[in-house]
């Protein structure tokens, strides 16, 4: 049973729906037996860093969550799910994320030569290089397009963590693949028959 993690924000039905496309159970839940019993864990996330953090607070997902990953099972972080990964964000003010992964969360510049003319927020069908092999991006050709909206993007202190970059001006971290923590910038969910790949790649990781 795979748990997708509902803290109210973020597209969980349209994940949820994608698993069960390749045959792979998934139940979205805020019950934290639940989660301690699933096999694989899913933190989707769209909106504010801030406010993700708020939800997660409250209805007390922290606590599960930091206890499904440091128990090894697989944990696929999706957008602010991968963002929220880490130390701290400069969206809207400082705030602090988990610091699972040490790193911070910056805006795309506006006024920097390297994003000259690019709209911000990134939007739409952009292509993935890939710095290293991971289970999740099994049968998933080089530099495949996959859907992104985001204004935001990840550094992580550690950039053995990479597992692919994307350009926009510049090349930023599109995922990252830690032991059992796979999180991706892009949204699986809506990148057609490659991102339903990634999904059937983790209900079969182990």
């Amino acid at each position: 049973m795979i748990a997708i993690i509902d803290y109210g924000m973020g597209n969980l039905r349209s994940v949820q729906k994608a698993f069960e496309a390749v045959g792979h159970q998934a139940v979205v839940t805020r019950d934290s037996s639940k989660i301690a019993d699933a096999s694989h864990v899913v933190l989707p996330g769209v909106g504010a860093f801030g406010d993700c953090m708020d939800n997660l607070m409250r209805y007390e997902l922290d606590v599960p969550l930091r206890q499904a990953i440091s128990s090894g099972k697989p944990f696929l972080g999706i957008c602010l799910g991968l963002q929220l990964l880490f130390t701290k964000s400069e969206e809207f003010g400082q705030h602090q994320g988990l610091g699972i992964l040490p790193g911070v969360v910056k805006r795309f510049p506006a006024d920097s030569s390297s994003t000259a003319g690019l709209k911000i927020p990134h939007m739409g069908w952009n292509t993935i290089t890939i710095q290293q092999s991971s289970p999740l991006l099994e049968q998933i050709p080089a530099e495949s397009h996959l859907y992104f909206v985001h204004s935001y993007y990840v550094e992580p202190e550690d950039q053995q963590v990479t597992c692919t970059t994307t350009e926009y001006g510049f090349p930023f971290v599109s995922s990252v693949w830690k032991d059992n923590i796979f999180a991706a910038q892009f949204h699986p969910e809506k990148s057609q028959t490659i991102g339903l790949q990634l999904f059937r790649n983790f209900g079969n990781w182990q």
